[in-house]
Parts: C-alpha cells; sequence; structure tokens
C-alpha cells in the first residue's frame, strides 16, 4: 500500500512538472512577464496535447518506478530520454496540427529544459536531503583518511541508503595530495593533509576517524595511528587491497588496526607469472610443513595447482591440522602428509623415491634461540645433519630444485640456532656444485605471528592483563608478515640457478619496546597506565639486533627490489666432510661439547662462550 501510494505522488508530481515547465518557458521567453492573450490561449490549446503524450512517455521509460532516495545515473538516462522523446513527438504533432503558428520558436526549448531541470532537480534533491540529514543524532562524525579509490569507495557506503543508519556521518576528508586539496569526492571535500588531522577534528567535532588506504606504508600507518592516538580519537581502518579488489569493502568490514598494519611493509609486487610456471603441474615437498612458514609455504602453493603436495612434519598434530584445513580449502588437490624427521635418513629416503618432488623447500628446523643455547646437540642434529640428510636425498632422487630457508641469526650467530643455521647454508651453497639439484638458501628475519615468536607471546600476557615483558629496551629486530616472506621465498625459488644465497629486504628494523607499547594501545589500553612493561634481560644467546648479511659477502641487488644476493664463502670440502662426519659421531655419543667446537671450525665469527661456560653463568644465576 506504501508503494502504490509512493507511486501516484511520484506519477502526479512527473505529471505536474508539464503545465509548469510548459508555462514557465513562455514566462521567460516573454522576459520574465505574460505573454500577450492569443500567445497564452494557443499555449492552453497545446497543453492537453502534451499532457497525452508526455504522460505516455513517462510511462514508457518507467519513470515513476525509479525510488528517488537511490536516484543515480540510470534514472537521469532515462528522464534525459523521456524529456527528447516527448518534446521530439510534440513539436511534430504540432507542427502538423497548426504549422506551429502563434508558438514562439524558443519554446520548446525552453520547456525541454525545464522539463528536465523539474524531473531531474526535484530527485537529486530529495536525495541530498536523505543523504544529509542525521537521522540519529547520535550519528558519529566521520573522516576519512585517504580521498583515493579506498576513501571514495568508504564515502559512497556511508552515505549509501542502506547504511544510513549505521550511526556514521562522513563529514570529508584529508590526504597529502596536493592536487586534491579542496577537491570533492562523493560530495565531500577534502579539508586538508594527514598533518592536519588536529585542526579537523577539533573544528568540525570528528568521533571516528577511517583510514581508507589499503596500501599504505607501514611509516604513514605509524604517523596516523599516533595522531589518533595523541587526539584520543576512535580509528578503524579497510580490509586489505585484495579484498578491495573483490569488492568486499562496507562498514561491517571496517577493522581495527592491527599489529600488521604498523609493521608490515609496502606491497610487494611479484612476478606471479614466473611463481605459477614455477610450481603449476610441479610435485612440492615442504620439510616443516605444519610450522608458521612451512604452513603458510602449504597454502599459498596449494592456489598454484602443483601437480601434487607433499607435507613432511615430525609434529603429528601440526600435520593433522594442516592436512585438515588444505583438504577441506582444496579438496581436488593431490595431497600427501608424511609423519617424518629430516634427520631420519631412512624416513627421508622412502618419502623421496616414493613420491619424486621436483621442487623442495626445507622449512623444518628448531628456531627457539635460548632453549637451543643449551640443547646443542638436538640443535645441531636437527638443523645441520637433517638439512645434509635433505639436501642429499633431493639430489639421489632427481630434485629439480632445493630452498633452504634460513634467518638472520645466521650472521655472526651468538648462538646456537644461529650457528647450526649458518653450518647448514655453507652446506648446502659448497653442496650446489657437486650435485645435480639446485641448492638455494633464503634469508630473512623475524615474522609477525609465528610459533614462539614475540607477537603471540605479547598477546597472550595482554589477556592475562600483563605485563609485557621485553628483554632490554633497546632491543630492535626486523620484521615482515608471514605470507609477505613466503611469497619472497618462492619469488627467490624461481629466480636462483643455484647456489645463492638470497637475502630478503626487510626495511627498517623496530624497537621491541615500541612494539608492546603499540600492542597495548591497540587492546585499547594504555602503557605503564593499564599495562606494565617490564625488562628480564637478555637471555642466553640474545642480541641487541640482528644482521642480514656477513661484511664479506657484499650484497648486490637482482631484478627484484626486494630480493638482494649474498656472495657465499666457499669452504674445502675435504673439511666440511670430514668435519660433518664427526659432528655425526658425536650427536650418536651426545658429546656436546664436541659438537659445539666443531660448529666453531665452520662459523670462527661466532660471537660465543662454551657450553662449560654458559653452564656456569647459568647456573651462578639460579
Amino acid at each position: 500500500m506504501i508503494n502504490s501510494n509512493r507511486r501516484l505522488l511520484v506519477s502526479l508530481y512527473d505529471l505536474l512538472t508539464i503545465p509548469l515547465a510548459w508555462f514557465a518557458a513562455y514566462f521567460f521567453r516573454f522576459n520574465l512577464g505574460l505573454p500577450p492573450a492569443e500567445t497564452l490561449q494557443q499555449a492552453l490549446y497545446i497543453l492537453p496535447l502534451l499532457f497525452i503524450i508526455q504522460g505516455l512517455v513517462y510511462r514508457w521509460q518507467g519513470l515513476y518506478l525509479g525510488v528517488w532516495r537511490f536516484a543515480s545515473i540510470p534514472d537521469f538516462l532515462r528522464i534525459v530520454k523521456a524529456v527528447l522523446v516527448g518534446v521530439s513527438i510534440s513539436v511534430a504533432l504540432v507542427f502538423v496540427i497548426n504549422r506551429m503558428e502563434g508558438i514562439p520558436r524558443s519554446i520548446f526549448p525552453l520547456y525541454g529544459m525545464l522539463l528536465f531541470f523539474f524531473l531531474g532537480g526535484a530527485r537529486i534533491s530529495y536525495r541530498i536531503f536523505k543523504d544529509r540529514r542525521i537521522l540519529d543524532k547520535d550519528a558519529l562524525p566521520v573522516l576519512i583518511v585517504g580521498a583515493g579509490r579506498g576513501g571514495e569507495i568508504v564515502a559512497r557506503e556511508l552515505n549509501h541508503p542502506q547504511t544510513e543508519n549505521s550511526g556514521y556521518l562522513p563529514v570529508g576528508f584529508v590526504d597529502d595530495d596536493r592536487g586534491k586539496q579542496g577537491r570533492q569526492v562523493q560530495g565531500l571535500q577534502v579539508l586538508g593533509t594527514i598533518s592536519d588531522i588536529p585542526e579537523v577534528v577539533a573544528k568540525h567535532e570528528i568521533k571516528l576517524v577511517i583510514i581508507a588506504m589499503p596500501s599504505v606504508s607501514s611509516v604513514k600507518m605509524r604517523e596516523i595511528v599516533s595522531i589518533c592516538e595523541q587526539l584520543e580519537i576512535d580509528f578503524r581502518t579497510l580490509p586489505r587491497v585484495s579484498d578491495m579488489a573483490l569488492g568486499k569493502v562496507s562498514v561491517n568490514t571496517l577493522r581495527e588496526v592491527s599489529i600488521d598494519d604498523l609493521l608490515g611493509r609496502d606491497q610487494v609486487k611479484l612476478d606471479w607469472d614466473r611463481i605459477k610456471s614455477g610450481i603449476n603441474d610441479k610435485t612440492i615437498l615442504i620439510s616443516g610443513g605444519g610450522g608458521s612458514i612451512g604452513s603458510e609455504l602449504c597454502r599459498q602453493i596449494a592456489r598454484m595447482h602443483p601437480a601434487a603436495l607433499i607435507i613432511f612434519e615430525r609434529s603429528e598434530y601440526n600435520l593433522y591440522e594442516i592436512e585438515k584445513e588444505l583438504s577441506q580449502k582444496f579438496p581436488e588437490m593431490i595431497l600427501y602428509a608424511c609423519l617424518g624427521d629430516v634427520s631420519d635418513r631412512v624416513s627421508v629416503d622412502y618419502v623421496m623415491a616414493k613420491f619424486r618432488p621436483n621442487v623442495v623447500f626445507h622449512a623444518a628446523a628448531y628456531k627457539h634461540v635460548p632453549m637451543l643455547q643449551h640443547q646443542v646437540r638436538e640443535a645441531v642434529k636437527n638443523n645441520v645433519l637433517g638439512t645434509k640428510v635433505l639436501a642429499e636425498s633431493s639430489n639421489q632422487h632427481g630434485v629439480d630444485c632445493f630452498v633452504m630457508i634460513s634467518t638472520d641469526k645466521a650472521v655472526n650467530p651468538t648462538n646456537v640456532m644461529g650457528a647450526s643455521k649458518r653450518v647448514a647454508e655453507i652446506f648446502c651453497q659448497n653442496f650446489n656444485s657437486r650435485a645435480s639439484t639446485s641448492f638455494i638458501t633464503v634469508r630473512f628475519g623475524n615474522v609477525l605471528g609465528s610459533a614462539g615468536s614475540v607477537v603471540p607471546l605479547f598477546k597472550k600476557q595482554l589477556k592475562k592483563g600483563g605485563p609485557l615483558t621485553v628483554t632490554h629496551p633497546d632491543m630492535i629486530r626486523y620484521f615482515m608478515t608471514i605470507p609477505e616472506a613466503c611469497q619472497l621465498i618462492m619469488q627467490s625459488a624461481v629466480m636462483g640457478k643455484g647456489g645463492e644465497i638470497f637475502v630478503l629486504d626487510m626495511g627498517e628494523p623496530v624497537n621491541i619496546t615500541y612494539l608492546a607499547e603499540q600492542m597495548i594501545r591497540l587492546s585499547g589500553k594504555e602503557p605503564g597506565k593499564d599495562v606494565e612493561i617490564i625488562y628480564t634481560g637478555l637471555r642466553p644467546g640474545e642480541k641487541l639486533f640482528e644482521e642480514l648479511f656477513h661484511e664479506s659477502e657484499s650484497l648486490s641487488s637482482t631484478r627484484h627490489e626486494k630480493v638482494l644476493l649474498a656472495n657465499y664463502r666457499e669452504v674445502d670440502w675435504k673439511f666440511m666432510s670430514k668435519n660433518l662426519d664427526e659432528i655425526e659421531s658425536k650427536c650418536f655419543s651426545y658429546d656436546e661439547d664436541g659438537i659445539y667446537e666443531l660448529v666453531k671450525t665452520f662459523v670462527p665469527e661466532m660471537k660465543t662462550t662454551s657450553i662449560k661456560e654458559e653452564r656456569l653463568v647459568s647456573n651462578s644465576g639460579k
């Protein structure tokens, strides 16, 4: 019933525009005055004909069907068509009837323009009124940061009739693009730059800031967040670029800024065609496929349609979880979940012989620095001998490419974990020239959210109300997101020819105290007031800062701006083979001191005390 009444009112108004436009045309034609009596009589005589013609054209174009609240370009195109067709037919019929006698030639053009003005003007005025009025006095005035594509989508969404009761009232934009200053986007003005946010917030009583720049750099994101935190104003951001492309942006998908936004880096451009060609229809094996890096590699590789994916993992639970996830998401993919240890030669050889992979991503490793500092045998057995076993088996069974995933802790190591990874690097680099398999090493720093890393630790501590524990106020680390690390690993794999150490550009290092403070703020609390940060002292084997390359490796650029090449150091093969055999023997006899001394022969730059000395220090501190 309501729709019927609304349509009736719309139809009556549209019909009313006909005499309004017709007589207004005469009014303007005669210099805003009344026409002569004879001319006015002729106008009245023609009016019924106009009603019939224009009314039928309105119905043909379905003008009464349009909802004024949703008036858009298609509606205005229908109005233009209705006016042109109606006026053209009217002119033709009037000419046939009386040869246009007594009708000034300018009347019909004026009539058409005024008709469009009355029809379209009413609709756009009604929409502006509905879009602009505040239906809820508690609606939050919103400032949108970024007047680009993301900001336009947000403004349009907030102005959309379906979201008018969402409680948000967009006020305007800020954008650092000088060319956009003072301009309008979706009817909202660009009110200044990002540095002007405090003034704009105060002037317009802004209650919420929406950061509508899905590909913004972490540096700029930190600047915006810092301003909002100082103003004590709420802020939200858009989904990521991938969701923007899929059109998933709405008021309901606005999310809180995460630590990834603050520490992540610029969007990485990858040679996806080349990456896919290196994965598509190939049998891929991922060791440690249940870990943080390994499981994400599984997810990304699964999207590229490998011939088969083999996950080799020693953790039964991790293997179960990633197998279940991939089976649900990629039911058509051939997937093999193999429980096994990379240092178990029998198990590795069996899997290699059975599945004959083309590419191996070696992500299996022990990584916890303080724990491994007093577990030398296990660190070396898994990280060094496990790599050796998997590498030799890969070469024996015809693997084309072996990608070893290393760490920045392997550079000038001060801990057993870093030294063990450095020995594994040295073996792969030097084994490359003696093997048919291409061995590539990829080295990078910390990844956000990986198992055992500082971010999950801080999250657990925040859930308990704090405090957050940081080992040293000057501690800094490189960070990148897990997906980005995995993408650059795959990029390196297709770039390498064998024997290279690719170092991922980690951007600027981040102070861990800053990280802790930001995580506290993002949880809605104040550092030092609501949640304390306490310093516990450096743990065994920890450094204040990490390095991505050794001074003698002389980094050089590659064709990918985020991937650098480090020149490796050759080691005498007989010396290496002899010492690795001795390491294996001492692992069998559990001679940790002997293992430690042999590791130092490979890594003379290792800056750490002996096992006996570390144990003495550790015991004296208890």
